[in-house]
């Protein structure tokens, strides 16, 4: 098999979605890797490492379309791209369809068959591709969310630890899933006063029990939301529905209840947002303000740090790469029930349900996909 590596394009995407450890895998068994010109340059990767490792340098993109049975990214492809890719061709990387009616109807149209990162799921219910940029993610929130509470950034002045006489910032985390649970980890570890909101009480039992006493934990509804919005400096939301959009949990109405120029970041700004003032950002201009709460919603987050996320993607993702190369995508998926849950679109027919049901598609079993 062609296995295509373009160089990513979303503004300020600084990772890239194979290493040459996973082209030497590649090559070794057989297959030929074709890596664009530049592709790991923002992550430090030099093209001479992806050469020594095997691949083929390739100068544009579109020969990295044309030519490759399957095309490996981090980030869903752009309107640009879209011309590009061929009918049967399999793309590998984070699609959040739910996000986009126009991404969605774009890769029917195509005829592609989009396996997303983000819905595979293994036997106990993990998500293991998107679980390592949501530690990231988590962790970043808090880490830019302190930064944007300093008063040259737009924010209240606050010091998420406080000092000795001066108490430490309020934070309060929406969702308690692997995002939620690292931004609690950091923002405990800074000495804010955390608290934890999820519906789910095992869940909550579970982070009451391994992180420390500065951590609460509350069952999330709408009323107690409001609450903690009173007394927060900073709100994360890091709410994920499995492949569907977020849902909201925090109105415009309800900002008014909040402290002037406290901070949100939204981790959940891919698929949608958890909060109705969502729009999505980058890393030049991150923030804006509405009802005078400073909102941060990069859709890139984890870019910020490829040199750390592109290794923690490409831990796990690797491997899932040389299946599909290896036996090819109907059996890889058939041998695979975990990466068959990846499948969103296959020729012109979607396969995932919550997409089918949120753009009012009809829907067609997995199973008769890979037939």
């Amino acid at each position: 098999m062609i296995v295509g590596v373009p160089k990513e394009i979303k503004e300020e995407e600084y990772r890239v979605s194979v290493v040459p450890a996973v082209v030497d895998s590649l090559v070794k068994a057989g297959h030929r890797v074709l890596v664009e010109t530049a592709a790991g340059c923002g992550s430090a990767i030099d093209d001479h490492a992806y050469e020594s490792a095997g691949a083929d340098i390739v100068g544009s993109s579109e020969e990295i379309w044309a030519q490759s049975d399957m095309i490996v990214k981090v980030k869903e492809p752009l309107a640009e791209e879209f011309p590009l890719i061929r009918e049967g061709q399999v793309i590998f990387t984070f699609f959040h369809f739910a996000a986009s009616r126009e991404l969605t109807q774009a890769m029917i149209d195509s005829g592609a068959v989009c396996i997303a990162y983000e819905t595979i799921e293994e036997p106990d219910g993990s998500l293991p591709i998107l679980t390592p940029m949501s530690e990231v993610a988590g962790r970043m929130a808090i880490q830019e969310g302190a930064r944007y509470l300093e008063r040259p950034m737009e924010g209240r002045g606050i010091l998420l630890g406080g000092v000795p006489g001066v108490a430490p910032a309020n934070v309060v985390i929406l969702g308690g899933g692997v995002a939620g649970f690292h931004a609690a980890k950091m923002a405990a570890g800074m000495g804010a006063n955390v608290k934890v909101l999820d519906v789910n009480l095992h869940r909550l039992r579970y982070i009451s029990d391994v992180l420390p006493p500065n951590v609460n934990t509350i069952m999330s509804d709408t009323y107690n939301i409001r609450m903690a919005l009173r007394e927060a400096d900073l709100v994360v939301g890091s709410v994920l529905r499995h492949g569907a959009r977020t849902p909201v949990l925090v109105t415009r109405d309800m900002l008014k209840l909040m402290k002037p120029r406290s901070v949100l970041v939204d981790v959940a700004v891919d698929q949608g947002g958890t909060f109705e003032t969502t729009h999505p950002t980058t890393h030049t201009h991150p923030v804006y303000i509405e009802e005078g709460v400073v909102h941060y919603c990069v859709a890139n987050m984890p870019g910020a740090v490829a040199g750390t996320s592109t290794y923690a993607l490409t831990n796990v993702t690797g491997w899932y790469v040389r299946d599909l190369a290896d036996k090819g995508w109907k059996q890889a998926l058939r041998e695979a029930p975990g990466l068959l849950k990846g499948l969103n679109i296959a020729c012109g027919k979607v396969t995932l349900p919550a997409i089918a049901r949120l753009f009012g598609y009809a829907e067609t079993p997995v199973a008769q996909a890979i037939e």
